[in-house]
C-alpha cells in the first residue's frame, strides 16, 4: 500500500535589508545607495527571501532618511527583478516623527508596511563598546542619544498608521519588542482596526525590550497563541548573535524567520556576513535541515492575505 504523501510546513523567510539601526562604519556590506539597496534586495530575494523588508538611507552619509525620493530609486527595480513582497518601514527611525516615517507607506502603499507596537527605550549606545572609530560625524552622536531616547508609538500613533493604510490595501507587519506590545495588538484586534490574519514579529535581543532567552521566546508565543489562536502568523527576529538561535527555536515551534543586516551584521563569531543573501541561505539551510521548506512569494501573500504586487504604487 502507497502511504500518501504529506506536504511540509511553509516557512516564509523576511530580509531586512539596511535598517536605522547599524551605521556604515560598522560594516563595509552595510547597503546605503538606493544601488547597494536594490541589489542587496534582490540577491535575497534569489536566495529564498519572500519578504524583503525595506528602509532608506543618505546615499551620501548613510544616515536613516524617510524620504520617499530615495524609495522611488529603489521599490521600482525590485519590484521589476523579482516577485518578492515589498515591505516599507513606518518605523523609520526612533528619532524621527511619526509623521516623517509614515510618508513612504502612505504614498507607495505597499501589500505590506512594519508597524511598532508600543513606545519603548531603544538603547544602540552599547555598540560604542564595540565600534570606536567613525566615518560620518553624525554616526558617534547616534548612537550616543539612544540613552536618553523614547521610541514614541502611542495608541494614537499607532491608530493613525493603521487607518493610513489600511484604507490602500496595506497589511502590516506588527514588531512586538514585548509582552504588552501584543496586548496592544490585541486591543486593535477587539476595536477591528486590524483583521486577521495578524502577521506578528516577535522582537527580541533589543536592549529595552524583552530579552533573548529561549524562555522569553516561549513566553511570547504563549501569549501570542492565547490572545490571538489560529488568527495569526507568527514570525521571530532575534538581534545581533541571537539571529540564528532564535530562528532555530521559531522554526521547532511552528514560526517563520527575519534575518538581513537590519538585524545583524553578523555571520558567525568574529565574521561579518557578507551580504543579506549569506544570512538567507544560512537560515534557509535551517529550513531545510528540518525537512521544512521555504514559501515562495506567493505563497507567502496567501498565507498572509495580501493584496498582490499589481496593486501597489510603484
Amino acid at each position: 500500500m502507497t502511504t500518501p504523501k504529506k506536504s511540509a510546513r511553509k516557512v516564509i523567510i523576511t530580509c531586512a535589508v539596511t535598517g536605522s539601526i547599524h551605521t556604515p562604519s560598522m560594516s563595509p556590506h552595510l547597503p546605503v545607495t538606493p544601488d547597494q539597496i536594490a541589489a542587496e534586495a534582490i540577491a535575497a530575494v534569489k536566495a529564498g527571501a519572500a519578504i524583503v523588508h525595506l528602509h532608506a538611507r543618505d546615499p551620501e552619509t548613510g544616515r536613516p532618511t524617510q524620504d520617499p525620493d530615495l524609495f522611488q530609486r529603489f521599490l521600482p527595480r525590485i519590484k521589476q527583478a523579482t516577485k518578492a513582497v515589498v515591505n516599507i518601514t513606518t518605523g523609520g527611525s526612533a528619532a524621527m516623527t511619526v509623521e516623517d516615517r509614515l510618508r513612504p507607506a502612505a504614498q507607495f502603499q505597499p501589500e505590506v508596511a512594519s508597524l511598532n507596537m508600543g513606545s519603548m527605550n531603544f538603547g544602540l549606545f552599547p555598540m560604542l563598546n564595540r565600534f570606536t572609530e567613525f566615518q560620518h560625524d553624525w554616526e558617534r552622536t547616534y548612537l550616543e542619544n539612544s540613552r536618553d531616547l523614547v521610541f514614541k508609538n502611542t495608541f494614537k500613533d499607532i491608530e493613525h498608521i493603521l487607518k493610513t493604510c489600511s484604507g490602500n490595501g496595506t497589511r502590516f507587519e506588527f514588531e512586538c519588542y514585548d509582552i504588552s506590545h501584543l496586548y496592544t495588538l490585541a486591543h486593535f484586534l477587539d476595536r477591528k482596526l486590524v483583521t486577521p490574519p495578524l502577521f506578528v514579529q516577535s522582537v527580541f535581543g533589543i536592549l529595552g525590550g524583552i530579552g533573548a532567552h529561549p524562555e522569553d521566546v516561549m513566553h511570547m508565543k504563549r501569549t501570542a497563541d492565547r490572545l490571538f489562536g489560529d488568527q495569526y502568523v507568527w514570525s521571530v527576529l532575534g538581534a545581533g548573535r541571537n539571529q540564528m538561535p532564535i530562528a532555530t527555536q521559531s522554526l521547532a515551534l511552528g514560526g517563520n524567520v527575519r534575518v538581513g543586516l537590519e538585524d545583524n551584521l553578523w555571520a558567525g563569531p568574529g565574521r561579518l556576513a557578507t551580504s543579506n543573501a549569506e544570512q538567507v541561505a544560512m537560515v534557509r539551510k535551517l529550513i531545510e535541515g528540518l525537512a521544512l521548506e521555504v514559501a515562495t512569494p506567493d505563497e507567502a501573500r496567501a498565507m498572509l492575505s495580501l493584496k498582490g504586487g499589481d496593486a501597489v504604487r510603484f
